[in-house]
This record gives C-alpha cells, sequence and structure tokens, in this order.
C-alpha cells in the first residue's frame, strides 16, 4: 500500500494537471477566439474597401461626364480638376485593397489569389477607363468628347462592373462565413467548458472517494478513541488497517494505551499494597499504643499501691517513735539519740514515698503547686541540716555558702525543698568519693535584663559525661554507669519538673576543680497569686 505522502501528492498532481487542462483549453479557445474575430474584421474591411472603391468610381464618373458636357474653358478646367482628384482616390483605395487581400492570403490560404487577381484586373480595366477619359476629354468637340467619355465608361461598367460584384459578393460571404463560425465556436466553447467541469467533478468526487475520505474516516477514528482514552477506557484500541505512515501512528497509539492500561493496573496494585501496608501498621500502631497505655497504667498503679502501702507503716512508725520518746523508762539520753536518729531516717523514707505518689499524681493531673513568698536561706539551711548527720559519717563536709538574709523567692516550699534535698542525696550516693558538698545562692541578671536567682549545689567528685546528662532528667534513666543503680531514677526528672513549673530552669554542668554542679535558675518574685494549680507533668 502505498503512503499517504504519495496519495497526497498523487492529489496534488492531479489538481496541477486539472488546472493546466483548463488553462491550455482556455489558451485554446482563446487563440480560436481570436482567430474568428480577425476573419470577420479581415472580412469587413475588405468588404468595406469594395464599398468605398464602387463610390469613388461613381464620384471618378460623374467628374468626368461633367467636365465632357462643360462649355466653357473655365468651368472645364474646374471639372477637370475634380475629375483628377477622384481618380487618384480611386487609384488610392484599389492599392489599399489589394494590400489587405495580399495580408490575408497566406492566413486564408484559398480565395485569396482570385482575389487578388480580380483586384489587378480592376485596376488595368481603370488605368483603361483613366486614360480613354483622358483622351476624350483633349477632344475640342463638345458633342464627340462626350460621346467617347460615356462610351470609356459604359465599356469599363460592362468590364469591371461584373468583376466589382464578384467581389463585393465573396467578402459578404467571407464575412457572413465568419460569423457563422464565431457562433459556432462560441457553441463548441460552451459545450467544452461544461464537459470541463463535469469531468473535474468526476475526478474530484473519485479522488475524495480514493484518497481523502479513507484518511479523514481514520483520523476521526483516532480521535474518539483519543477521546475514549481520556475518559479512562484505557482498553480502546484502533485497527490499523494500511500499512502507511497513519498506520504506523496507530500502532504507536495501540501500544502507548497498553502501557498506560498496565501501569494504571500496577498504580491500582500498589495503592491496594500501600493501603493494605497502612492497615497493617496502623493495626500495629494500635496495638502498641494500647500495650503502652497499659503499661503506664501497671506503672501508675504500681506507684500508687507501693506509696501507700509503704505510707502507712512508715506513720506508725513515727507515730511510735513519738511516743517512746515521751516514755519516762527509757534513758534519756539513749531514748532521745537513738529515737531521733529513728524518726528522721523515717521522716525521710516517708518523703521518698511523698515523692513516688506526687510523681504518680503528676501523671494523671492531680499535683497542685501552693506558691508564696519565701526565704531562701532557712529553706536550704532546713535542707542541709536534714543531711548533716549522713555526710558526717562519710566523711563529706556539706556546706552553705550564702550571706543573710539572702533572696526571697516565690515558690512552694516544700516542693522547693525536696528539690533541694534530692540533689544533695544523689551526690552523696552517686558522686563516687566525694569529699565536699556545697551549696550557694547568687543573683544574676537572666536573659532580656531580667534579674534571677541561682541556686548551686556543687561536689567533688568523679562528674557526669556530657552526653548522658540530658539522658538523666528522663524518668526512670537511672544513671547505671555513673553509680551503684540504686533507686528509682526519679530524683532529676521530678526536680525538673518543679524547677519548670516555678518558670525557672535546671541545668547539670561540669564543677571547677572536677566533680558535677547542679544549677536551679529561679525568676525573683512578682505580683503572684497564692496557689497556683498546675495541671499535668
Amino acid at each position: 500500500m502505498r503512503s499517504i505522502r504519495f496519495k497526497l501528492a498523487a492529489l496534488s498532481g492531479a489538481a496541477a494537471a486539472f488546472a493546466i487542462l483548463a488553462a491550455a483549453g482556455v489558451l485554446l479557445a482563446a487563440g480560436a477566439a481570436d482567430r474568428a474575430l480577425e476573419a470577420t474584421v479581415s472580412a469587413q474591411q475588405r468588404l468595406d474597401l469594395l464599398t468605398e472603391i464602387s463610390a469613388r468610381l461613381s464620384d471618378f464618373g460623374l467628374a468626368a461626364v461633367a467636365v465632357a458636357e462643360s462649355p466653357g474653358a473655365e468651368m472645364g478646367r474646374a471639372d477637370l480638376g475634380r475629375m483628377e482628384e477622384a481618380g487618384a482616390r480611386v487609384a488610392a483605395v484599389l492599392e489599399a485593397a489589394t494590400l489587405r487581400a495580399a495580408e490575408t492570403a497566406p492566413a486564408l490560404e484559398t480565395g485569396a489569389r482570385p482575389r487578388e487577381r480580380m483586384l489587378a484586373h480592376l485596376r488595368a480595366d481603370f488605368t483603361v477607363l483613366d486614360r480613354q477619359i483622358s483622351g476624350a476629354v483633349a477632344d475640342a468637340d463638345a458633342r464627340s468628347r462626350g460621346d467617347r467619355v460615356r462610351g470609356a465608361l459604359n465599356g469599363f461598367a460592362a468590364s469591371a462592373g461584373p468583376t466589382l460584384s464578384l467581389l463585393v459578393d465573396s467578402e459578404r460571404r467571407a464575412v457572413t462565413s465568419a460569423r457563422e463560425e464565431a457562433l459556432d465556436l462560441s457553441f463548441r466553447l460552451r459545450v467544452g467548458a461544461v464537459a470541463l467541469a463535469a469531468l473535474v467533478l468526476v475526478a474530484a468526487v473519485i479522488l475524495y472517494r480514493a484518497l481523502a475520505r479513507p484518511l479523514l474516516t481514520r483520523l476521526r477514528e483516532m480521535d474518539r478513541a483519543a477521546a475514549a482514552i481520556g475518559r479512562g477506557d484505557l482498553d480502546t484500541r484502533l485497527s490499523i488497517g494500511p500499512r502507511d505512515e497513519l498506520g504506523v501512528l496507530t500502532a504507536r497509539f495501540n501500544r502507548m494505551a497498553a502501557r498506560l492500561g498496565r501501569r494504571e493496573r500496577q498504580v491500582v496494585e500498589d495503592r491496594a499494597v500501600l493501603e493494605k501496608t497502612i492497615s497493617e501498621r496502623t493495626a500495629d500502631l494500635t496495638a502498641a499504643n494500647a500495650r503502652l497505655a497499659a503499661i503506664d497504667a501497671s506503672r501508675r498503679r504500681f506507684f500508687t499501691d507501693v506509696s501507700h502501702e509503704l505510707r502507712t507503716p512508715l506513720t506508725v512508725i513515727i507515730g511510735e517513735c513519738d511516743v517512746t520518746q515521751r516514755a519516762p523508762a527509757i534513758p534519756e539520753e539513749l531514748s532521745r539519740t537513738v529515737l531521733a536518729t529513728i524518726r528522721k531516717r523515717a521522716g525521710r523514707l516517708h518523703r521518698r514515698i511523698e515523692d513516688l505518689l506526687r510523681v504518680a499524681r503528676s501523671e494523671s493531673g492531680e499535683i497542685e503547686l501552693v506558691f508564696q513568698d519565701v526565704p531562701l536561706l532557712p529553706l536550704l539551711a532546713d535542707a542541709v541540716a536534714g543531711f548533716e548527720t549522713v555526710a558526717r559519717r562519710q566523711g563529706v563536709s556539706l556546706t552553705l555558702e550564702a550571706d543573710p538574709p539572702g533572696p526571697l523567692v516565690h515558690a512552694d516550699r516544700e516542693w522547693l525543698r525536696q528539690v533541694v534535698e534530692g540533689l544533695i542525696d544523689n551526690a552523696l550516693r552517686h558522686g563516687g568519693k566525694v569529699t565536699r558538698i556545697a551549696l550557694a545562692v547568687a543573683t544574676v541578671a537572666g536573659a532580656g535584663g531580667a534579674v534571677v536567682d541561682e541556686i548551686t549545689v556543687s561536689d567533688d567528685g568523679r562528674g557526669i559525661p556530657p552526653e548522658a546528662r540530658a539522658a538523666l532528667f528522663k524518668r526512670f534513666e537511672r544513671g547505671e554507669r555513673f553509680g551503684d543503680g540504686a533507686g528509682f531514677g526519679l530524683g532529676l526528672a521530678l526536680a525538673e519538673w518543679v524547677v519548670t513549673r516555678h518558670g525557672g530552669r535546671i541545668t547539670l554542668e561540669e564543677g571547677e576543680g572536677g566533680g558535677t554542679r547542679v544549677v536551679i535558675a529561679l525568676p525573683r518574685p512578682q505580683a503572684h497569686p497564692e496557689v497556683v494549680a498546675t495541671q499535668g507533668a
């Protein structure tokens, strides 16, 4: 099957051929019309010349008769002048008619030569007539002159009259024939134009049905298929048909539709897999969250149960110690020393249990902080006094470095005291070979020019590496690599929670001579309500 390029070239060639054929027909028709018109005009011109010859001959004859019948010499000379002028005109018209006949002879081929001979015969007769008239005019006898002139004219009429009549009839027939030929040519041209138009129309219909309509049909099919693909019907396919350029394009269209279909199916499958994966991961996360919630609830119940279980016997122990201290049978020196130690230890254990209970409460959002303006030095002195005996037994120097009266802070006194005691306890238990623990108070400028009171707890123990400091503020992170691993790991987490609720911050730093330095920064007291309820840890 030939290509579309060949078909289009054939269509263009046919159109060009039709155009050339029409142009050739127009040129031929124009040439034929020109020839017919020229023949008609030439015949009419020759007929006009013959008519003029007849008129000039009549003028010449009348002038000759007037000369012959003129009685006077002067009048005869005037008539003679008119006669000579008329004769010259006849000669000129005969010469023009002869030249016109010679010009048309090559084109007509027939009838031209006889016409030239008859014109030559007519010229010869006129020449004879002119000599006869000239000789007759010279006769002195008026009667004889008139007879000779009339005789010459009669002889010329008898000789040239038939020739002139034959020429006039011939030219009239030529004019009539030329007109008939022009009418016949016009009819043939109209018939030819109609035939050519019909031929072009038939050829156009044949070319449209053979070349254009199949191409347009295939293009419409491709347009419908493209619209179906656009609507999402990716199973649409086209029949390839002839192996031309459009057939190649149709094959590529089918391959494109197939690839789109495969990709859509792959996208659907991938989406199903993704949705399944998301569903599975969501179920896993839901289950994990449920397990974490259960573990968290169990942990909270554990702290609550432990706190309540331990708080009751400790309350009894403290109460019994108070009763024993007031009993008179025990020596006062022994009872007061021993029982004071028991009470102090029981009080520390009671405070630890209270810490656990507060942690449990803070997880459930039940804790309350009671804020008031608190002198800071007495609070720190109480914390130091609570650990003096333990520090002395371990050989640790526990000191408070501050000048009275010290700053005034807006805080929950009990919570802030427990935070400081927890830091001292951590230094004694986890600081390693500690020989010195110092508490200090300083007033510094904070961010934005605000005044901040800093509480510093420093020791000369083994210290904490920088990479482990941030983890120690997490709950249940005990730092077993840096201590004995005892305790629940609640001290720093609880301390950070309390300090944050006071609007301050707590940081772990390295001491000047080694060890650990804990800094609590609290803002200066301003207009605060007496009690602030804080929800959540």
